[in-house]
């Protein structure tokens, strides 16, 4: 699924609750995109008045070219890690665009075709933080689209990645990937 279109705009849109790190997500997608794989990017954020549990989404917008609107019209990709989120945003997801929800926090999901993996529960596996769910989307979201190079995504977590940290977060991208990967060798097989 490329989510291209012919301006070669890419939407994207990360959102779940506060606390859950989807705002960080969207600030790490954005430098992977333009520092490392040099592309033009919007990058926005909204979070409701609550520090932790109210709403939150980060949208960033890829291009090889201008961007002449900052916001999301409709976003090619979706990452939805709470069931409010899910709610609010599947209807502005373009026809061929792709969802990708947390099975375990998300349990009414409008489309048939989304990725549903329990991505919190993975983060918590591979590194023993729940916090670190937000970038084990950034795993799957690349692993699935190739939206920014491995790479670039990297680069960019490792950056932002709190002094003492690089590890864990290093672990959560691979958890991330990792689950892509079996995904796709199953749809090979089929």
């Amino acid at each position: 699924m490329s989510g291209k279109n012919a301006f070669n705009r890419i939407e994207v849109r990360l959102a779940g609750e506060g606390g859950q790190g989807m705002i960080l997500a969207g600030v790490i997608l954005a430098e992977a995109a333009a520092i490392y794989d040099g592309k033009n990017i919007v990058q926005t954020q909204t979070y409701g008045p609550e520090a932790r549990g109210g709403s939150s989404k980060a949208e960033v917008i890829i291009s090889d070219g201008e961007i002449d609107y900052p916001e999301v019209i409709n976003a090619d990709f979706l990452v939805a890690m709470s069931q409010e989120a899910c709610d609010k945003y599947a209807s502005n997801l373009k026809k061929d665009g792709l969802l990708i929800v947390d099975s375990e926090k998300v349990r009414r999901v409008p489309l048939t075709n989304a990725i549903k993996l329990p991505i919190t529960r993975m983060a918590v596996e591979a590194t023993g933080k729940s916090i670190t769910a937000n970038v084990v989307s950034l795993g799957i979201l690349v692993g699935l689209t190739n939206l920014v190079s491995r790479e670039a995504i990297q680069k960019a977590i490792i950056a932002r990645a709190p002094k003492g940290t690089e590890e864990v977060n290093q672990k959560a991208l691979d958890r991330g990937l990792t689950a892509v990967e079996g995904l796709l060798s199953v749809k090979d097989k089929a």
